[in-house]
């Protein structure tokens, strides 16, 4: 595939990516912030999201499967969840948390259990589609070509 149709199927994809709700306007921002300097920068904001969030997944499963749940703690690790997932504009993500801390805040642990696993399917979605986003932008600078940069005009 030529660097020209590689360029075009990644605009594509990232405009899939904002129409289905999976990325927000936050994502284009911390693009703009990546430059000649640190090429990598968004991958790797990213790549710290992907690690923080798997931890206070694992720290939510631990947690909500305690005898007692401390909904203080819960929501202390959804909160944090929210934050890092508005950060790099993960909407659907940080949706979710939303409707989790209304369940944390009226100690619901059915509530909580359902959007647990919700909270888990969004990011994973998001992972594997910002994944999919990383390897398209390596093969065009592999391929010698330049990301090309995008507007919220669609």
């Amino acid at each position: 595939m030529e660097v020209g149709q590689m360029q075009r199927s990644l605009v594509d994809y990232t405009k899939s990516l904002f129409l289905e709700g999976v990325l927000d306007g936050q994502f284009l921002q911390l693009q703009q912030l990546q430059d000649e300097t640190n090429p990598d920068f968004v991958a790797e904001v990213v790549s710290l999201f992907f690690e923080d969030s798997q931890r206070l997944l694992n720290d939510l499963t631990r947690t909500l499967d305690q005898p007692n749940v401390d909904f203080k703690i819960v929501d202390a690790h959804v909160h944090q969840l929210k934050g890092s997932s508005s950060s790099i504009g993960a909407q659907r993500v940080k949706n979710s948390c939303i409707a989790f801390r209304n369940f944390c805040e009226a100690q619901n642990i059915e509530g909580c259990m359902r959007c647990l696993q919700q909270v888990k399917q969004e990011y994973f979605l998001a992972k594997n589609k910002l994944e999919t986003l990383f390897r398209l932008e390596q093969q065009i600078v592999a391929a010698g070509g330049s990301i090309p940069m995008m507007e919220l005009s669609f």
